[in-house]
């Protein structure tokens, strides 16, 4: 792999972390005005919306990468999956230590669901382009 795209998916993966750090800031300030209604409801709903609030942040944050840097364009449903997947496995594997620890879990597996993507992405790009290279 070359060093350029290990500078790629590190500023990828910085630029989606803090996004998903704004976005968690966000759903933070309004749970914790919720919070105080004493409704059991309102607060299990905002709780199963912190790892979705999160992913979206995570995608948000790698189509403004793709933007900035006028780079392929992905799908934001593709690019919002994955990191709804490790946001939720980070939740679930914290939460029971506390709630407010779920941000540790999530920020953690989610910034490690982009990475395994972006890498999957590159390696998968490199090897057509290498397959392009071996039949001219």
């Amino acid at each position: 792999m070359k060093l350029k795209h290990l500078w790629k998916l590190f500023f990828k993966v910085a630029c989606s972390l803090l996004f998903a750090a704004v976005f968690y800031t966000v759903w933070l300030s309004a749970f914790l005005q919720v919070s105080h209604l004493g409704n059991s409801v309102v607060e299990a709903i905002g709780m199963f919306l912190a790892p979705v609030t999160t992913a979206a942040g995570f995608a948000a944050g790698i189509a403004i990468y793709e933007l900035l840097t006028k780079t392929e364009k992905t799908r934001f449903f593709s690019n919002f999956l994955w990191p709804l997947v490790g946001c939720a496995v980070g939740f679930g594997a914290v939460y029971w230590y506390g709630p407010m620890l779920i941000v540790f879990g999530m920020f953690v597996a989610g910034a490690a669901s982009v990475t395994i993507r972006e890498l999957l992405l590159i390696l998968k790009k490199n090897k057509i382009l290498v397959a392009k290279g071996q039949h001219s």
